[in-house]
């Protein structure tokens, strides 16, 4: 329950923003838009923080106005939809996030750019929400921060006396309609007409921010969540049991609706911003310095090669070389053969086919305060922790094909429509151009390009103007799907980063 907690909020950096109302691309008349063959009136969304809007490292009023459903159900309103309700964090008073339980911060505010430093910090302000200051739903926004796939039909996930026991989500207690109501229990007695259904993303995300130290519960052959660590990465067959179980609840009375895909972890600033080879050497007596002190080890990798314990490829692949330029980290593999009979680490240098997580900027180039002549990253091999191997990059990506599979299979039986996020925020990576000609990246804050950045500084969770894209995303499945026409909104009217004044 730690990491329900605390997953979401634990990153160095975020944005903040400011609510702004939507604007359409073209003049509003409501006799040119129309639902086709879907219901409208009731539109109930259904996932973890991208439904809820979650954005800057926290949830905050701020984001949930501008959620990608909220967006969506404003678009909808045009063409027969209802009022939309959403779990507000009505005492949030400051608009800053976080979250206390019975006073003691347990989640942290959101975090903005301090103009006088130049870079994302943590707000200094205390939150206001309490966990005890309960909102009973259900809401139309059922997005719940952290949810797994798991975690929708779990009893209790809502009761606050389950806090202590990890068993519960704070997220849930302040919206859940009954302490032992689930959160598709929740939704189901909406009678939803409409539904979005994104929910996956945590399964194998957790694993992936935290450099792959918990465990691929496919290898393992692991069906029984209830034995997860919070980083483990949900076996796809439960993964599709549940899914199949929400999709038969949602449709049941005949509700048409929208599933989204997981996207590659690889598609996010989180893992792409800092590269493999951060390490720039100008002076060849420091090269000559730091490969003298890995002769000993080199050594001993060769010793392994000769004697058979290795191969070919990977003494060359643990073998570590500086050089004048950009130089790759050096790392702890723990897929590589254990040689620790011979007194060697496992160790290596990344490769490109490494990720590095963006929480390593605060230590690599650092120094061991006990040794300043052991650096992490150089002579200290960074831990699991900071770096996604290619090998866990595999499992995570197994898993992820895996659930998209069951997704656009299970979309084909139910004839529902499919929203490709997986594709979407590849396209974002690349430098996505919309109908007006501008271009948004999935770049990370730089300090200068503000207005064209979809994803908000905790690396993950996108700035208004990227759930602005999404809701566009929405409709144009809805459209395709379904035969209605609704207005898309310009993503340019939407905030960006809260920044700080200089002082």
């Amino acid at each position: 329950m730690k990491k329900i907690i605390y997953i979401l909020v634990g990153f160095l950096v975020a944005s903040s923003f400011t609510a702004c109302e939507p604007e359409f691309s073209n003049p509003v008349s409501d006799k040119s838009y129309t639902s086709g063959d879907a219901d409208f009136s009731n539109y109930v969304a259904v996932g973890n923080s991208l439904t809820a809007g979650y954005t800057n490292g926290t949830l905050y009023k701020t984001g949930q106005t501008n959620s990608f459903p909220a967006i969506l159900a404003g678009q909808m309103k045009l063409a027969g939809g209802g009022d939309f309700t959403q779990p507000y964090l009505d005492d949030d008073t400051n608009n800053v996030g976080g979250m206390l339980l019975s006073g003691t911060p347990i989640i942290d505010p959101k975090l903005v750019i301090d103009a006088s430093q130049g870079g994302p910090e943590r707000i200094n302000q205390m939150p206001t929400m309490d966990v005890t200051n309960i909102h009973p739903g259900p809401y139309n926004n059922m997005g719940v921060p952290a949810a797994k796939i798991f975690h929708m039909g779990f009893q209790g996930y809502g009761n606050i006396a389950n806090l202590p026991l990890e068993l519960a989500n704070p997220y849930f207690v302040r919206m859940a309609s009954a302490p032992n109501k689930s959160i598709i229990e929740d939704v189901v007695a909406q009678n939803p007409t409409f539904f979005t259904l994104w929910i996956g993303s945590n399964d194998v995300l957790w694993y992936a921010t935290s450099g792959g130290t918990g465990v691929d519960q496919n290898g393992a052959g692991n069906t029984n969540p209830t034995t997860y660590g919070p980083d483990d990465i949900t076996n796809v067959n439960v993964f599709g049991a549940v899914y199949q179980q929400l999709v038969d609840a949602l449709t049941a009375n005949g509700a048409k609706g929208v599933l989204a895909t997981i996207p590659d972890v690889a598609s996010v600033p989180f893992f792409t911003t800092i590269p493999y080879n951060p390490i720039p050497l100008t002076d060849q007596a420091q090269v000559d310095a730091l490969n003298n002190a890995y002769a000993q080890y080199n050594g001993g990798v060769q010793a392994a090669l000769q004697n058979g314990l290795i191969t070919q490829d990977e003494a060359d692949a643990r073998t570590i070389n500086f050089d004048l330029g950009a130089n790759a980290l050096v790392i702890e593999d723990e897929y590589l053969t254990d040689l620790s009979a011979l007194g060697l680490p496992s160790i290596r240098q990344a490769t490109a086919d490494d990720l590095v997580v963006l929480p390593a900027k605060s230590v690599i180039g650092v120094p061991d305060p006990s040794n300043p002549q052991l650096v992490h990253g150089i002579t200290i091999p960074l831990e699991d922790k900071w770096i996604l191997s290619k090998n866990e990059i595999a499992e995570v990506r197994d898993a992820t094909a895996g659930y998209n599979q069951i997704i656009n299979t299970i979309a084909t039986a139910k004839h529902l429509g499919v929203a490709d996020m997986a594709a979407l925020m590849q396209q974002m990576k690349n430098g996505l151009v919309i109908e007006d000609g501008s271009m948004y990246t999935a770049d990370y804050f730089n300090g200068s390009n503000l207005d064209n950045l979809v994803f908000g500084l905790d690396g993950v969770h996108p700035t208004p103007r990227g759930y602005a894209i999404i809701a566009n995303k929405f409709i144009d499945v809805i459209e395709r799907t379904y035969g209605a026409k609704l207005p898309k909104v310009v993503p340019a009217n939407y905030p960006t980063f809260d920044i700080l004044p200089t002082n």
